[in-house]
């Protein structure tokens, strides 16, 4: 929490409007600063202090998260991002850190690889939301979460999130979303993932949390509890569909998978990325490359040139004594 120089209350992560899922990643993030830090010291983590935060330091945490702890470069650059974001902070603040932080903004994000998005196809995606037992209150609970997860493009903490009274029954069925960046989208719902949602709701335990779906001690499902769920499910579906045995499935294939497909059937990336929630089709245009009928139809759609026959000649002299010849 924040202390303001005026000798008002402080300023409060209510105040700036903070998720909770920036603060829990922020928190962590300085979890794991502070106790390796304290560790490579040999002191407590109370003990510490901001000159102890210097360069050589940051530079050893990252490279420690990503070698021992095996993060990948994009966890690693949120970590950071979460560093230089505390020493904005000290900016304004500790005049006698400003030299300091100065250096740590120098600090460079690295730069990683950007592979195609991973997805499900139709078949494998319906051999998933056909594994869970119907007959049973957790199965009937897990299909419903797999049926919004892939039907809405949901991320992980959005579905868990999810509250019963944003799920309006009403023909033709929606649910409102509030997304990353408060942005918020309503999105109308296929009949099958409709009535999977009211099933559900007609077996949920009354009385208990407003979140639409709970664990089993009747709390509000959490992030790790449905990707356990998940992963237990994909194991399941291997048996009908062997081919998701070679392929991760995380909640957010679920949501890429959606993208794919959506993009397939609408060839328009805008319409993708109202439906995801994106901020701009920059984050959209990943499905672009990872699609191939959409370099087919450009294929399809020019002709290859016609080159003039030519013969071959050697070399220039310079040019063979320059290219080691």
């Amino acid at each position: 929490m924040e202390k303001r120089n005026d000798g008002a209350r402080p300023i409060s992560a209510r105040d700036r409007r903070a998720s909770p899922h920036t603060c829990e990643a922020y928190a962590y993030s300085f979890q794991l600063l502070v106790t390796f830090a304290a560790q490579r010291l040999g002191t407590k983590p109370c003990q510490l202090e901001v000159e102890h935060l210097d360069v050589p330091m940051i530079l050893a945490f990252l490279e420690h998260i990503e070698l021992e702890r095996a993060n990948t470069a994009r966890s690693r650059n949120a970590r950071l991002a979460a560093i230089k974001s505390f020493f904005r902070f000290l900016e304004y603040r500790l005049p006698a850190c400003l030299d300091q932080a100065l250096r740590v903004h120098a600090i460079p994000m690295k730069k990683f690889d950007q592979g195609l998005v991973a997805a499900l196809t139709r078949v494998e995606i319906q051999a998933l939301l056909n594994a869970p037992d119907p007959r049973t209150l957790s199965g009937t609970r897990d299909r419903a979460m797999l049926q919004l997860a892939f039907a809405a493009g949901l991320r992980v903490s959005e579905l868990v999130g999810l509250r019963v009274d944003q799920f309006d029954a009403r023909a033709p069925a929606s649910i409102h979303v509030m997304g990353k960046g408060r942005r918020e989208r309503v999105l109308p719902l296929w009949r099958e993932t409709t009535a999977a949602v009211k099933a559900w709701l007609a077996v949920r335990p009354q009385g208990l949390d407003t979140v639409l779906f709970l664990n089993g001690a009747g709390r509000a499902m959490t992030r790790s509890g449905f990707e356990y769920i998940l992963a237990k499910d994909a194991e399941t579906a291997e048996i009908a569909q062997p081919s998701i045995a070679g392929k991760k499935v995380s909640p957010h294939v679920l949501r890429h998978s959606c993208a794919m497909h959506m993009l397939q059937a609408t060839h328009d990336i805008r319409k993708v990325a109202l439906w995801l929630g994106h901020a701009s089709l920059q984050s959209t245009e990943a499905y672009l490359r990872a699609d191939p009928t959409e370099k087919l139809e450009a294929l399809n759609a020019t002709s290859a040139p016609n080159l003039r026959a030519g013969r071959f000649r050697p070399p220039d002299k310079l040019l063979a004594i320059l290219s080691g010849r």
